[in-house]
């Protein structure tokens, strides 16, 4: 890992002090994306140039910035965060970058909060509650323009996903979103064994 990250372009100062931060501050901080996954993040946005975003799951901050680091001009990402307490640290994060301009961000459940909007994207990263998979594809996909990208965090989850052993709610709620993307006709499907598994889904 330490040879992939020294030939991949240097992370931006600000997300490199945010991740920082994060590790010093927050509980899980090995749940934000960090340098790997957000370049990553970046070149898809870069390569997209969407104009509306959408992000379920913001934790530090770190991916949602990736992400609005690299959108076009008038670009925006709404990012949904249902744990009010992570809101003292990221907020500040948010406000405080570059990219503030491009972030809007809601404290709440996406489930509940984005049947209320109208607004279409052309790409959304999904790393919320894993037990809720299935339920943020069914919201989302409709609400992602033809040709747009979905993607899915931690996909693979330590490799339980594959393991029959395992019935927790979480790998269950993983399981069943992989199984129905597999087959889902209304988009192409692709698993990235990067980190804790990525899935990337083209909407048709």
């Amino acid at each position: 890992m330490d040879y992939v990250l020294s030939h991949t372009t240097p992370q931006h100062d600000y997300l490199r002090r945010l991740e920082r931060a994060a590790h010093l501050h927050l509980l899980r901080p090995a749940m934000q994306s960090g340098h790997l996954q957000g370049s990553l993040l970046r070149m898809l946005t870069a390569l997209i140039r969407p104009q509306r975003v959408l992000e379920i799951g913001t934790f530090s901050g770190y991916a949602t910035l990736s992400i609005a680091s690299a959108l076009p001009t008038g670009g925006r990402i709404v990012t949904f965060e249902v744990n009010d307490e992570q809101e003292e640290f990221t907020r500040p994060w948010l406000e405080g970058s570059p990219w503030a301009d491009k972030v809007e961000f809601v404290i709440g459940d996406a489930l509940e909060l984005l049947p209320q909007r109208t607004e279409t994207y052309q790409m959304a990263f999904i790393d919320g509650n894993k037990r809720d998979y299935a339920a943020y594809y069914d919201l989302v996909l409709p609400r992602i323009d033809a040709g747009g990208l979905l993607i899915f965090d931690n996909t693979l989850w330590s490799g339980r996903a594959a393991d029959p052993s395992y019935h927790d709610a979480q790998t269950l709620g993983i399981r069943a979103f992989n199984d129905r993307a597999a087959t889902d006709p209304r988009v192409e499907t692709l698993i990235l064994p990067l980190r804790d598994g990525l899935t990337l889904l083209r909407k048709k």
